[in-house]
């Protein structure tokens, strides 16, 4: 439960997919004057190097955001974020889901942060420590149910495991409809992987089940490497804000083109 590393994976096709919807949302959603949580279960260490040889060895990320950035609009939210951290980090830089946030959130915005893995959290609390965000070393799932409803009460909350532990495809469906009862204001968006296997499908069958209104958004492409089995990658809001499905539909002709 404790091998994964995301090094091997950063900027690959799926965290474009995320990332860019991620950022999307948080950038609609600050535009109001009112104050927001930032909550994320999984948060990993933050900052990835892409020219490391663990990112080198995958090529995942020659394969992903060196491709696909250049097809976003230069003006997207997720560019202006990359451009952001590379100036503050170096060219090679690739930040993770809880740096990208934090270049939204404004004063009087909070972030909660959880990551389990003891080399993953001491590397998350050395990027971090300027944004001021709260971090907790613990199960992602126990700490989501602690932290809600949290305050301030708008806010959204990334559900990013590895699932390397496929009890989480059972499991997710419950901790979603906890942390929803405790939080029913909040923007609940869940990644997960898409497999030859079909894993997902009865996690997302029973989501689709509790809750009707969400969105759910898949985009498909090939294995990075013979013998990779992600060939997609999924997200599933909860609440979520005005304009994802648009943005939604353009990531889907981003990765058709």
């Amino acid at each position: 439960m404790l091998s994964y590393q995301h090094i091997f994976h950063a900027g690959n096709l799926a965290d474009v997919h995320k990332h860019a919807l991620l950022c999307a949302m948080l950038d609609y959603m600050v535009k109001k004057d009112k104050p927001l949580t930032y909550i994320e279960t999984h948060a990993g260490r933050g900052l990835y190097d892409l020219s490391s040889a663990e990112a080198v060895k995958t090529g995942e990320a020659a394969q992903g955001i060196v491709v696909l950035e250049r097809r976003l609009p230069e003006d997207h939210p997720y560019r202006r974020r990359l451009r952001e951290e590379r100036a503050l980090f170096g060219p090679a830089a690739y930040p993770g889901s809880p740096l990208l946030a934090a270049g939204f959130l404004r004063d009087g915005d909070v972030m909660h942060l959880a990551e389990l893995h003891p080399q993953e959290y001491r590397a998350l609390a050395r990027v971090m420590e300027p944004w001021g965000a709260h971090l907790r070393q613990e199960d992602g799932f126990r700490a989501a149910l602690a932290l809600t409803p949290p305050v301030p009460r708008r806010g959204l909350m990334l559900i990013d495991p590895s699932f390397e532990v496929k009890a989480d495809y059972a499991a997710i469906p419950r901790h979603m409809a906890a942390i929803a009862r405790k939080w029913n204001v909040g923007t609940l968006a869940l990644w997960y992987p898409i497999l030859p296997a079909g894993l997902h499908r009865p996690m997302v069958e029973a989501l689709r089940a509790q809750f009707p209104e969400a969105l759910a958004h898949e985009v498909r492409f090939p294995p990075a490497r013979d013998g990779h089995g992600l060939v997609g990658s999924g997200m599933f809001v909860v609440n979520p804000p005005w304009g994802t499905d648009d943005e939604a539909a353009r990531l889907t002709a981003l990765f058709a083109g």
